[in-house]
């Protein structure tokens, strides 16, 4: 159940990190996509406030990075 689990919770994640139209919409959706992702995964190890914030942090920067690729700042 583990090896489907966390593939699929960052799929998910990385899916609806682009969320929203401005560069904190979007940088906020992915840290609360990414704080909820690390929470599960993390509850799975034991430590879901760790995960939680990791997440919310690779989240964030996912979701910037998207919407910079989005306007074509980067490639």
């Amino acid at each position: 159940m583990k090896k489907i689990t966390i593939p699929l919770i960052l799929l998910t994640t990385l899916t609806l990190a682009g969320c929203g139209s401005t560069t904190g919409s979007r940088a906020g959706s992915g840290a609360a996509m990414g704080a909820a992702g690390g929470a599960l995964i993390g509850s799975l190890s034991g430590s879901a406030g760790t995960g939680a914030l990791i997440g919310a942090g690779a989240g964030a920067i996912g979701g910037y990075l998207f919407d910079q690729h989005q306007r074509g700042n980067i490639d």
